[in-house]
């Protein structure tokens, strides 16, 4: 593996091995990225490539007393809001003032779900829901911030916020209580 500053200094000059040896060392991370937010692999890879476009053509504002990754994360998040945005298959719901928090399922439900099992319960959340999810639960971003990123107020956030977690935990513990009380495997249960 290649020093991530050599690589850095490659792509800042274009330089093609530079932009592949990026693109490889970090295709897993940021495609784990892209596909929280994508509906499917197909899209995911879209969004991915569409990103690493952006990385290459942004790569000289990159501070390089900042994490690489950090600058990374936050480049393929936003590619994959404009990629929703500009297929417009983000529908945020109504701004509510008050939202309760809502507790996920406990930790014996979720340890039963493979992460790809939770990955398909949040890529069948409605993209308003998931675009605020993997912003806040996943990225790290506050409401405020996520309502600037998405030209939505903090109300709206939070509401989005409160009902995808409402739709994770029913999936959840819809999914564990049949692997529970019937036949099969967790695989076997399929999300809606």
């Amino acid at each position: 593996m290649q020093d991530i500053s050599a690589i850095i200094a490659g792509c800042k000059n274009w330089n093609r091995s530079s932009q592949e040896a990026l693109y490889r060392q970090f295709f897993g991370y940021a495609m784990a990225i892209c596909l929280r937010y994508a509906n499917n692999k197909e899209e995911a890879i879209e969004i991915l490539n569409d990103g690493f476009l952006k990385i290459f053509h942004h790569i000289d504002s990159y501070d390089t007393s900042r994490p690489f990754k950090s600058w990374l994360s936050k480049i393929m998040a936003n590619t994959a809001i404009d990629h929703l945005r500009s297929r417009k298959k983000i529908v945020f719901t109504e701004d509510i003032t008050q939202v309760y928090e809502l507790g996920m399922p406990d930790e014996y439900a979720i340890s039963k779900l493979t992460c790809e099992e939770i990955l398909q319960l949040v890529q069948h959340l409605p993209p308003a829901y998931r675009t605020v999810f993997n912003l806040y639960v996943l990225e790290g971003f506050q409401h405020q911030e996520i309502s600037n990123m998405l030209g939505i107020s903090e109300g709206t956030s939070k509401s989005n916020l409160f009902k995808a977690k409402r739709i994770l935990k029913e999936k959840i513990e819809a999914i564990t209580s049949m692997n529970i009380s019937g036949p099969g495997s967790i695989g076997a249960a399929q999300p809606s």
